[in-house]
């Protein structure tokens, strides 16, 4: 069947939905995807057709505050609201028109989209498609058993939880985001909708929402929509091209090997990368970091450095993973049962954070920019006590069930059937 495919452009976004894409291409389907104009050359690698956006919607994740100025200079809460107007609210009618234009052009069945792809959302208003989704991040779909996505506080069972949780949305959707919900609303009647009583937080796929991690990872919900599929994670296979050069001091070390990363949106290392390194120099430890080697002129000897990792192949022989919870790289780390520590300051990355802390599987530092004390007491908890590798050893085990792909194809198809 034909089917259209949607991110916005994000790297994030794209990485997961690649090995979905490539699954239903190899199963015959034709599947064209529209997205950034830089992801092409991995696109059509899955063997979809690639259709770019335009300019007017089209910007690079590598420099996020030159592409959107607007982020520019924010943080904390004004910096999320920045986000929420300028990569997903203001581009959404024209997403709509152009995904409109391909539709009417090509006839798919269905679409298929990242959660928060807005205009793929309007798009099941007005034509008639089958919408599925992908998560990209923890599950965002309002419950009355969970805190609002984005307060990333933690999980209170029972009666309690529920009537903070109810309070908190009321605060948060009408008032702390007010203006968001009010841009949102504006956007829909712009683009020849109904203004609505929804907000942006309540948008997801209606027919299918395939969430890519296990129920585990997650708080328990007692209202989980019936459509929600957990799918396990999508996890690139291990690769052994583009090793570094000093590849082999893993397979040769006596010392517990740390891995430090910030992901592909937030890339700042002074937040994260750079403290860690000074705060793990004399720790008897390996320490591999994502970074340029160049912005580290003189490391330290017990740091391994690289613009890119592929930590398919290096995660088995990690023993603590530092991130600033980034989800995919989360998922990765969990299904290799690597534990972690988390500094989640910023987009969605304290609510991951949170989530890694309440399986047990790792620390949440609750801060972006943790001290270098703070860094090497949490590292020497880590590996001294095993109850953190023991949790995401059993995650591991958990996830090791699912095959992503192959599951996420499969309810699709089973979709379309219906």
């Amino acid at each position: 069947m034909k089917l259209l495919v949607a991110t916005v452009p994000l790297t994030g976004h794209v990485q997961p939905m690649r090995l979905v894409v490539a699954e239903l291409v190899a199963r015959g389907h034709d599947v064209i995807w529209y997205a950034a104009t830089k992801f092409g050359p991995r696109i059509t690698a899955t063997g979809a057709r690639f259709v770019p956006m335009s300019p007017a919607v089209d910007w690079d994740d590598a420099d996020v505050e030159t592409a959107l100025p607007a982020l520019r200079g924010k943080r904390g809460l004004s910096r999320v609201k920045a986000q929420l107007r300028a990569m997903f609210i203001e581009p959404m009618v024209q997403q709509l028109r152009e995904l409109e234009a391909i539709v009417d052009r090509e006839q798919p069945v269905a679409i298929l989209a990242d959660q928060a792809h807005l205009g793929a959302a309007l798009l099941a208003e007005t034509r008639p498609l089958k919408w599925f989704g992908l998560g990209i991040s923890a599950l965002v779909i309002p419950s009355i058993d969970v805190a609002p996505f984005g307060s990333a506080l933690p999980y209170l069972p029972g009666d309690p939880g529920r009537k903070r949780n109810k309070l908190l949305y009321w605060i948060i959707h009408q008032k702390l985001f007010g203006g968001i919900t009010r841009l949102y609303r504006e956007q829909r009647v712009a683009a020849g909708l109904p203004e609505g009583e929804g907000t942006y937080f309540d948008v997801f796929a209606r027919d299918l929402y395939l969430q890519p991690t296990i129920e585990s990872f997650e708080y328990p919900r007692t209202d989980l929509p019936a459509h929600v599929r957990f799918i396990g994670p999508l996890v690139p296979p291990p690769s052994t091209t583009d090793l570094p050069a000093w590849w082999a001091d893993i397979a040769s070390s006596d010392r517990p090997i740390v891995l430090v990363t910030q992901g592909t949106l937030a890339t700042n290392p002074r937040e994260l990368i750079l403290p860690t390194l000074t705060a793990l120099a004399n720790e008897p430890v390996l320490v591999i970091a994502t970074i340029d080697p160049a912005l580290v002129p003189d490391p330290p000897a017990n740091a391994r450095l690289a613009p890119f990792i592929p930590y398919a192949s290096l995660l088995p022989h990690v023993a603590a993973m530092i991130t600033n919870g980034g989800y995919g790289g989360v998922q990765m780390a969990l299904a290799a049962g690597v534990p972690l520590i988390v500094a989640g300051g910023s987009e969605e990355k304290p609510e991951i954070a949170r989530r890694v802390a309440w399986t047990g599987a790792g620390l949440d530092l609750r801060t972006g920019r943790p001290r270098k004390g703070k860094l090497r007491k949490a590292v020497r908890k880590l590996l001294a006590e095993p109850g953190f590798r023991e949790s995401a050893r059993r995650l591991a085990t958990e996830m090791a069930a699912h095959d992503a792909p192959r599951e996420a194809a499969d309810a699709i198809e089973m979709g379309l059937a219906h």
